[in-house]
């Protein structure tokens, strides 16, 4: 065991006050370095030694965050002292994303599901096969419990996830808020919705302007998108409704997404949108300095309200909520 032991010292790792430990090395070659010193064990016996020991195969675990962000709990703080405000004053409050981009055709799904037969599906996923790569962006109402999900089938850009936008307004917002004009969005800090793009404010700007609302944005630290509530009540949801189904069209997506419901009665609607979305689109400074926006004072990158540019529907006493 001395021999075995300094063998694999340099190639050892894992806690050092729990005593789990784990080789890096093969058993075959461990196996041959101990009979260069004169040791006959097969990889078996190796492997059997090494479990006596408390050794044992380990996969790489996900568990470190990276440099502390120092303002991840404040803005945390903030998120809910909004949303809190945004809610006891009966105005919508809404939490977005883009779930994980779908190829639309006979391919696996992940999951297993009661059949008395497997479906069988093609072994590669090759694009060059698909129908299309679907992508579902969720708009979730956590006050409602109500959702749409817009599945596009071009590039997810800032300008899809504003139409989105547009389609959840259009269909359920001012419907359930129709004296609303303040506007709660919790969004992810990077992607097509991001606080860095330039088209995402843009287009919200445009989008206020049309319809006359103030739109206040909150995105969630780096690494922090699985506290978005549309990431764990609504995508988790529809993986698991479509589980082991094959989405081999788009109105099967479609139905599947639609068919996802709670027994806490979460309700959610589906709609395709069919435009086509390009990409690398460019922001002026100028265009920048012509938004309506105003930074927090709280973690200004992540926070922003964006005001019509319009005197007569906002006043200014309704500008700051915060």
């Amino acid at each position: 065991m001395p021999d075995l032991r300094s063998l694999v010292k340099d190639h050892t790792g894992g806690s050092p006050m729990g005593g789990h430990k784990y080789v890096r090395r093969s058993l075959r070659h461990l196996s041959g370095d101990l009979d260069k010193q004169g040791h006959q064990a097969c990889p078996n016996t190796v492997g059997r030694l090494l479990r006596d020991q408390h050794f044992s195969p380990r996969a790489n675990v996900k568990r470190l965050t990276g440099g502390p962000c120092p303002d991840r709990d404040r803005q945390f703080r903030y998120i809910q002292q909004l949303r809190k405000a945004f809610s006891q004053a009966g105005l919508p409050v809404l939490s977005i994303d883009a779930k994980k981009k779908e190829l639309v055709g006979n391919f696996k799904n992940p999951g297993r599901a009661w059949r008395e037969v497997p479906d069988l599906v093609n072994i590669y996923d090759f694009i060059h096969q698909a129908i299309c790569r679907a992508t579902p962006y969720g708009l979730f109402d956590p006050q409602r419990n109500r959702a749409l999900v817009c599945v596009g089938i071009s590039a997810d850009t800032a300008e899809f996830a504003v139409d989105c936008l547009d389609q959840w307004w259009r269909r359920q917002g001012r419907r359930a808020y129709p004296q609303a004009r303040k506007l709660l969005i919790m969004a992810d800090g990077g992607g097509s919705n991001g606080h860095r793009p330039r088209l995402f404010k843009r287009a919200l700007q445009q989008w206020a302007d049309r319809h006359g609302v103030e739109v206040t944005v909150c995105h969630y630290p780096t690494g922090a998108s699985k506290w978005n509530p549309v990431e764990h009540r609504l995508f988790g949801q529809i993986s698991i409704n479509w589980a082991a189904q094959p989405l081999r069209t788009l109105d099967t997506m479609l139905a599947c997404i639609r068919g996802t419901t709670t027994t806490t009665g979460l309700r959610v609607e589906a709609v395709l949108v069919p435009k086509t979305y390009a990409r690398k689109i460019k922001v002026t400074d100028a265009e920048m300095k012509a938004l309506n926006i105003q930074r927090h004072r709280t973690c200004p990158d992540w926070n922003y309200t964006i005001h019509p540019r319009t005197t007569s529907v906002v006043s200014q006493s309704a500008k700051r909520i915060c």
